[in-house]
Parts: structure tokens; sequence; C-alpha cells
């Protein structure tokens, strides 16, 4: 198993050499707690016992939380495991979660090359589209399904806190709240690309995090890059699929 306790989201993952099960509850305020549940809860609906299973291994920002269960491995290692076997051949991750975004380049048989990540601020990833939802009266799933051959309301400020002031004062000014919110996933897409392009490499793009569900951020990461950007239904666990898969891994050896 892997367990990918991420700052908004524990993702649980059940593989024994494919995906068998996988598992998202809310981190909350507790994630060693959600880290257990998610654990009985696999576990339970696949018939098993914990003795059944090897000690998980354990990535993500809560990973210390739960250490006495397993083995921690980093995000980076964990989300480049993951990645490569949901796109084979793939070389290059953009992984925007809650809290952090993150490019890793690949060599050819899955491991890191070199990375890039930003975990200083909020800015660009999952939690500053939550916050900017709500003053748009807005769901974050909405931000999935924006038009994106409209007229983008350019924001100048990445910073969750100024970001937020300038868009309140927009929409008194009455900007159009569309415009607003698909300048908001234009500049999410202006930042993952600058970070892209820091990073180099060719070819496909694997987009994974919570974010990547976004068809619409996706379209606008294409149109900026010039390159494909590929997406799995899966692309949110892939930190959990990579820690079970490494975990798998060293079992065989």
């Amino acid at each position: 198993m892997g367990v990918d306790l991420g700052s908004m989201g524990t993702k649980v993952a059940l593989f024994d050499g494919a995906l068998v099960d996988r598992l998202l509850v809310p981190t909350g305020w507790n994630p060693r707690e959600a880290g257990e549940k998610a654990l009985r809860a696999i576990l339970a609906r696949n018939g098993l016992e914990p003795s059944d299973v090897l000690p998980p291994v354990l990535t993500g920002y809560g990973r210390n939380s739960m250490k006495e269960r397993g083995r921690t491995v980093t995000e980076i290692t964990c989300h480049a495991a993951g990645a490569s076997f949901l796109y084979p051949g793939v070389t290059t991750v953009l992984d925007i979660g809650g809290q952090d975004s993150k490019v890793i380049a690949l060599e050819e048989r899955g491991t890191v090359r070199d990375f890039l990540m930003n975990d200083k601020c909020a800015a660009g990833t999952g939690r500053f589209l939550q916050v900017m939802a709500a003053h748009l009266e807005m769901e974050l799933e909405d931000f999935g399904s924006l038009p994106v051959d409209g007229t983008p309301q350019p924001i100048s400020s990445m910073c969750t806190v100024f970001a937020e002031s300038e868009v309140v004062g927009l929409l008194a000014r009455g900007v159009d709240v569309e415009s607003l919110a698909l300048g908001l996933l234009d500049a999410v897409a202006s930042r993952a690309c600058s970070m892209l392009q820091r990073l180099g490499g060719a070819g496909p793009v694997a987009f994974t995090g919570g974010v990547s569900r976004s068809s619409s951020l996706v379209r606008l990461l294409e149109r900026r890059l010039g390159r494909p950007v590929v997406t799995s239904p899966e692309g949110q666990i892939a930190g959990a699929l990579g820690a079970a898969r490494i975990g798998w891994e060293e079992r065989k050896a």
C-alpha cells in the first residue's frame, strides 16, 4: 500500500503489480487520523487484515505523522514512480496539489533526473483556486468547465492575499465572474508553464494532482506550452500509487 497524506486530501493505493484499489478522504485538521481512517477503509472493502499487506510506504506533507506505520519516501520520488506507471514513456511531470506544485524531469526508466518545486506559498495551487472560488461564489469543480475561448481578466498578483483583494475589487467594478475565473485559471497555467520552461524537456507533459481534473486548465496549458498535456482518471492518486509501486518493487527485489 501507498499513502499520500496531502494538505487537502489523503490518498491510499493498493497495488500488486497493477492498481487494485484506491481511496481518497479529506485530510482535515489531523493527517494521522485521516491516514488511519483511509487505511482501515481500503482494507475492509477488500476483505484484508493489516497482516495481509506490507507496511505502507508513506509520502506527502503529513507522512511523518504515521511513520511508525511504515517507511517514508519523498513526494518527488513517489510522484515520479506513479506518473511513469500511469504515463509510460512520458519524461516530464507537472503535479499541482492542494498546497504545492512541482515539475519533474524523468529518466527513461521513470527515475528522477531533475525537479523544481513551489512549496513556499499557495500561489497557483488547489488551495489558491479554492479560496478564489469562494469569492466568486463558485464551486471548485466549476473551474474545470470554463470555456477557454472567452476573454480572461488579467490578474496581476498570484499571492493569495493580494489576489483576494484584487478579485474583490474587480467584482465591485462589475467585471464578469466567468472572465475573472478564466483569468485566475490562466494565471495558474502561466505559473506552471514558467516552471516547466525552466526545467526544459520536450514531448508530452503528464499532469497529475487534484487540479489535473480541470479540462479547461489542460487546454490553457497546451495553448501556452505548445506541447500535449496528458491526464488520467487516476492522476490525483499518483503519489500514493507511486509509493505503493515502490513498496511492491522492493518486495520483489
